[in-house]
């Protein structure tokens, strides 16, 4: 049969099997099939398929052609670098999110070839480790990712390897270890686990210092104090935090400090250290609105309300409830909108009521009038000296 009556597809699976491609062969046509229930799939739970028939995308066949055959000669022949290499290739060219099931097929394939790799000191090992802890990572099993990017981190110690875009190995890894390590530490407070979330916490700690990285440093100081908070231990949950706190102002890194002050407010609060956490906040406003960090704003507005709100200071909390309700309104950001006006209706209520009482057991002639006008009009009544206060 004239292979032009034939569809590409098939005519690239002819190709392999009459050059004796029969590996390439197998594996592409098992990717096909796989394809092909994805599509099938994905119709009988009416989820409209985006990609194309794999037969009406010709360049994605010629790829597969291309580097699976290549990759198989260099197998024959025991140049497993190579085989690495062209079965990458593919995982690059794949790495879209329609794709990943083929990419992750192909980080797998890699991790087995890397194994067999013995000349270049296990560079390509390393970075097989670090390929299956993110197939890992983003499918959500993160005690595996972790087992894999703790693999690459041992590699690459004590190595200057690189990446194809410059940045060295252990950085990566180290990157790597301290996401996964911080998202476990998270599943573990969820669950009240504080002892297994401390010791993952302060592992990434250790590794961060390794990383020489001082941005990195800080981040680990900043989940480590929280975790801390977290289990009730105060005292050293300041501590860290204060490394944080210098860290951020040795990089002049304002953010990152301001974050720092608002943990250690948390902290000062849970100790009943209302002063010294109202001092923090104040620094904290400061510095985010010279950053024009909005969100931020309301946070700690909102926080610094809090504690007046409870200390009976109801003028203080209304005032800034109100900033927190006016940046939101600049934000549009509408649920917080009705989260901070809700906290700003209770504190004006709370100074009203205290105003109202103070007038009543005033009972002179003035204070009457003053009740009476505003049972009129209810519109805002004029505080007395006590009331202003609060």
């Amino acid at each position: 049969i004239p292979s032009y009556r034939n569809s590409y597809k098939k005519n690239i699976c002819v190709d392999m099997l009459r050059e004796g491609y029969h590996k390439s062969f197998t594996e592409l046509f098992a990717l096909m099939e796989r394809w092909d229930v994805l599509r099938e799939a994905a119709k009988v739970r009416s989820i409209f398929w985006l990609q194309k028939p794999l037969e009406e995308q010709p360049e994605k066949l010629d790829h597969f052609y291309h580097y699976l055959t290549r990759a198989e000669n260099a197998e024959r022949k025991g140049y497993f670098e190579d085989v690495y290499n062209n079965l990458y290739a593919l995982a690059c060219y794949f790495n879209t999110p329609e794709d990943k099931w083929v990419r992750n097929h192909f980080y797998e394939r890699c991790f087995k070839i890397a194994q067999l790799i013995k000349i270049d000191g296990g560079k390509k090992e390393a970075e097989a480790h670090a390929h299956m802890g993110l197939l890992y990572e983003e499918d959500g099993q993160l005690p595996e990712a972790a087992e894999h990017y703790e693999a690459f981190h041992q590699l690459t110690q004590g190595r200057i390897w690189k990446d194809e875009t410059g940045r060295f190995l252990n950085l990566l890894a180290c990157e790597s270890l301290l996401r996964t390590y911080r998202l476990l530490s998270d599943k573990m407070l969820e669950n009240k686990e504080y002892k297994q979330a401390i010791k993952i916490l302060i592992k990434a700690s250790e590794i961060a210092k390794e990383g020489s990285d001082k941005k990195m440093q800080g981040e680990a100081s900043y989940y480590l104090g929280l975790a801390y908070l977290a289990a009730g231990e105060h005292e050293t949950a300041l501590t860290v935090l204060n490394t944080y706190s210098q860290i951020s102002t040795d990089l002049d890194d304002d953010l990152s400090l301001g974050r720092a002050y608002e943990a250690t407010a948390k902290v000062l609060q849970s100790r009943g250290e209302m002063e010294e956490a109202i001092k923090y906040l104040k620094k904290v406003l400061k510095i985010v609105r010279n950053n024009f960090q909005n969100l931020d704003i309301v946070r700690a507005s909102t926080m610094l309300g809090d504690i007046y709100n409870e200390k009976g200071y109801y003028s203080k909390a209304s005032e800034y409830f109100q900033q927190a309700f006016d940046t939101t309104r600049e934000l549009m950001n509408m649920p917080l909108m009705d989260e901070t006006k809700v906290h700003y209706g209770i504190a004006k209520a709370h100074q009203l009521m205290l105003t109202i009482n103070n007038y009543i057991e005033t009972a002179d002639f003035t204070s009457l009038d003053y009740l009476l006008s505003w049972k009129e009009s209810r519109s805002d009544i004029a505080p007395d000296l006590i009331a202003g206060k609060a």
